[in-house]
Order: structure tokens, then sequence, then C-alpha cells
């Protein structure tokens, strides 16, 4: 009966899931942070919303205990430490991206089955739009809390170069917030974007128009084996290199356009090796989508790896010295994320 009533929570989480993508896509819980007690009348007055429809989305939050409900009063209240994790994209704690990502992900569940049973995979370009705006949303937080202030000073002699002017290949880059972090950090520097992905490219040079940044910002569709330039003082690989079908050759190409003292940085999720170091929500949260996406996109590249999301450090860094990267350092770890430092 235990774990009848884990299954269910499970599932209720899995369905309450939605809810909570449209609560952070329809402005609910940015309208409802900092604003005290509200009736349902008020938020949707708030956010111009169907208020039938809001008082039954806040039925939910209360029972999921996201949102505090005062029944005498008939009023909704969302603690400010919720508003933390749900309502604020500048927070370090903000996790509204995770939940955007649900609809690109069950909307995929039959390509899915047809992939178990062939081996084949599913393409990352393949999935809605959602995955990649979710993914894009769910890791910006942690690279603004992180990046500039802990993991590349943590890089031996990076951050010298970076302020009297460096080169830098961000591969892999998405929308771009891990190049334009940079960016906004180091004006003396220039940055070069790549990722295959041609609408995200696309996002990722209007986010650089829209920060004032496409001076020293540059975005181009190219693939993580053959990205353009050369003598690249940082080249950087963000929660990426695992879904590669050839990562081995992602990295001998940073090999070949490193500058002499050039640095790799890599970071992966900070995810076990082994089956039994993931028993957590993290490690689940982890494995789970690494079943649903990242293996399924290394896959679709029919190279010579697949590795998922947690195939451990000591699998990584084989691979790094085989395309002739073999100075290894572990740089930087925190709860989601290790930074490791490669260089020839």
């Amino acid at each position: 009966m235990e774990f009848v009533e884990r299954v269910i929570a499970d599932g209720a989480a899995a369905v309450a899931g939605l809810s909570t993508a449209l609560g952070d896509r329809l402005g609910l819980y940015s309208a409802m942070a900092g604003a005290g007690p509200l009736t349902s009348v008020q938020l949707a007055e708030r956010t111009g919303l169907n208020e039938r429809y809001v008082r039954e989305w806040l039925a939910g939050q209360v029972s999921g205990e996201y949102v505090r409900y005062d029944e005498q009063a008939d009023t909704y209240l969302l603690p400010d430490e919720h508003a933390a994790v749900l309502a604020d994209p500048d927070s370090p704690t903000y996790a509204g991206g995770m939940f955007r990502q649900l609809g690109a992900y069950y909307g995929k569940e039959d390509a899915l089955a047809e992939a178990f049973r062939t081996g084949e995979g599913v393409g990352w370009q393949d999935y809605g739009a959602g995955l990649f705006e979710g993914t894009a949303k769910l890791f910006r937080p942690g690279y603004a809390a992180s990046l500039v202030s802990e993991w590349l000073p943590a890089l031996d002699g990076v951050v010298a170069k970076l302020e009297h002017g460096a080169t830098v290949a961000d591969v892999g880059c998405g929308f771009g917030h891990s190049t334009l972090l940079m960016a906004q950090a180091y004006p003396k520097s220039r940055f070069h974007g790549y990722d295959f992905h041609g609408p995200s490219i696309e996002a990722a040079r209007g986010l650089a128009a829209e920060q004032g940044l496409s001076d020293r910002v540059s975005f181009d569709v190219a693939t993580a084996q053959d990205f353009p330039g050369e003598k690249y003082d940082l080249i950087t690989f963000f929660d990426c290199l695992h879904d590669l079908g050839d990562p081995r050759g992602a990295l001998r190409r940073a090999e070949q356009t490193l500058a002499d003292d050039g640095t790799c940085m890599v970071v992966e999720p900070n995810a076990s090796g082994k089956v039994s170091g993931n028993i957590s929500p993290m490690g689940r949260a982890f494995t789970a989508s690494s079943v649903i996406v990242c293996l399924p996109a290394a896959l679709a590249q029919e190279g010579p790896y697949a590795l998922g999301n947690h195939p451990g450090e000591a699998a990584v860094r084989a691979i790094a010295e085989e395309a002739g990267l073999r100075t290894w350092k572990l740089a930087a770890e925190g709860l989601a994320n290790r930074v490791y430092a490669i260089k020839r």
C-alpha cells in the first residue's frame, strides 16, 4: 500500500506538471509573487484570464501545496520561498523550465515506443518547441548563478585571458544564454556560439541583439564536429556533450581548434555512473530525461556512442584522452553540475 501511494503521488505529479507549466506560461505565478493574499477574481483580473479557469487552477495548486489557502477569507497566497522557485526566472532556484519541457516529452511517446523496438533514435530537432524553450529556461538560472562567479575562476588562467581579450567558442549553445552571460562579463573578448539546431541559433541571435551584445557575439549553425575557427582560448560544452552521437569527434575538433594553451570546459550533469548512485530526486530527474531525450537524440545521430546523461566521469575522461585532451581536472561541482577543465 505504501508503494501504491507512491505511484499515485507520482502520477498526480505528472498530471499536475502541466498545470504548473500553464501557471508559468500564463504568468499566474509571477502575478501572485509578492502580491499577498488574492482572491481568484483578483488573480484573474491581474492576469486577464478567465476567473473560472483560474479558480480551478488555484484549487490544484492548493492540493499540491504550492499555494496556501485561507478558507475564511477565500484568498490564495504564493509564499516568497515558493515564488523563488516558480515565479522568478532570475532566481538560481527557478525551475519553471522543467515544466515547459513536458509537452514535448509526452508528445513523443509513440516515437519513443517505436525507438525502443527498433533501436533507432529520435532527433532533438524532432521534439516540440517546448523542449528547446524549456531547456533554455531550465539551465539559464544555474549558469547565471555560477558560470562567471565560480566556474570560470576555477579554470587556471582563463579569467585573466578573458579580461584582456580572448576568443571563445561555445559549442552546443542552444539559445545562447551561456554565451551571452560570458560576453556580458568580459567585454574585451569575442564569443562564437555554435549549434546544429537552426531555430535555436535564430533565438540566440535575437537575444544578442536585444541585449546589445551583437558587436562581440556571433551565432552560427554548425555541428560539434565541424564548427569553424582556430586558436580558441576557451571552448565550452554546456550540458550537451553527452547528447552527441560522436562526443569523441567533438572533443577532437576542440583539440584541433584550441590555442596552444587553450582550455576546454565541459559542463555535465552531476549524476553517478553507477545505477545505484542516482537514487535521489535529482538523480531521478536526470535518468528519466535521459530515457526520453538524451539517449534518443544521441542514437539519432548514428555515431559510435550513446552515452545518456549519466555515463560517469571516467567514461567522459577516457573519450577526452582518445581525442588528445589528456590533462583533466574536476574544476567545480554543484548540486546539478560537474565542471571539467580539459587541456592537451
